[in-house]
Parts: structure tokens; sequence; C-alpha cells
């Protein structure tokens, strides 16, 4: 496991941190080596759970973007998505508007901090953990949370969108 460092988040989102009174979380940011730009990827770096990821994903329900946070084991159910916001149809957004929207680049997206406000979602699922690790802007490092204080600073609802194993 790597040691924290001061650079080891994106400045931006280390910026956003201050902002947010969350300044204390800066030391916390564990930076990689490799890629940690994938949920399995993230997981192993960390030596954690896959469900103990946040993945912090870009929809665009009726084109107007929408952040999910969802456990890094799971899927999103994007019917369930469409169903939760009332929207007509929604989709995965494209790179360029996940950066647009976040400030951030797929992989690195952090639940908090972007560029412009968005509706966001929550799945309960991330509740079923203590700590969960989310992106700090980069797709080399992470930071840790307990999930009911990483989902109020998202501003998020806690749903269940989570895709159904059979």
């Amino acid at each position: 496991m790597t040691a924290p460092e001061e650079n080891a988040a994106n400045p931006r989102f280390a910026e956003a941190l201050r902002e947010l009174g969350l300044g204390e979380l800066i030391p916390q940011v564990r930076r990689f080596p490799d890629a940690t730009r994938t949920a399995a990827e993230a997981a192993a770096a960390i030596g954690c759970e896959l469900s103990q990821i946040c993945k912090s994903l870009i929809f665009a329900a009726d084109g107007v973007p929408v952040l999910v946070l969802m456990d890094g084991a799971s899927r999103v159910d994007v019917e369930l998505v469409r169903r939760e916001l009332g929207a007509e149809k929604v989709t995965r957004a494209k790179a360029d508007l996940v950066r647009e929207t976040t400030g951030y680049a797929i992989g690195g997206v952090p639940p908090f901090g972007h560029r412009s406000r968005t509706r966001v979602l929550a799945d309960r699922s991330l509740l079923d953990h203590e700590t969960v690790w989310a992106a700090a802007g980069t797709p080399y490092a992470v930071f840790p949370m307990d999930p009911k204080t990483l989902i109020a600073h998202a501003g998020g609802t806690v749903v269940d969108v989570r895709e159904q194993t059979q």
C-alpha cells in the first residue's frame, strides 16, 4: 500500500475538499503507480472488497447529466435510474460530457467537487460498509470516507438503482 502524500489528489479536487471544509482528507488520499481506473484495479491496489469502491458514474437523463454513485461490485440498472428521475431516456454519458460536467476524466471522477452541480443518486448498497474508497480526481488516486458522509457531501439521494443479479 502506498503512503499518503500531499500532492496525491488532483489539485482541483484538493481545492474542492478545502472549500467543503474537508481539507483533513487531503493527507488520506492514496496515489498508486498503476491506474485505479476500474473498481477492480482500485480494490486490488487498496486491498479492500470490490463493493467498498464507490464508482462515480455520469449518465444523461433526457440529455441532462446526473451522477450515480454505485458500489464497485454492482452495475447500475439504467431503467431504475430512468424511473427514479421520471425521465424518458437515460444513457451512459460520453467522455466529453463527463469532463464538461465534472471537470475530470472517466476513471478519476470523484463523488463531489465537480465543475457543475448535478442531481446525485447514491445506491443504498454503499451503506453496507463502514468505509468506501472513491476516486480523488485522477485514475491513480483514491480516498476513504464513510458512505453516509460521502453521500451527504455529494448531495445525494439514497435510492435502489443496482442491477439485480438473477
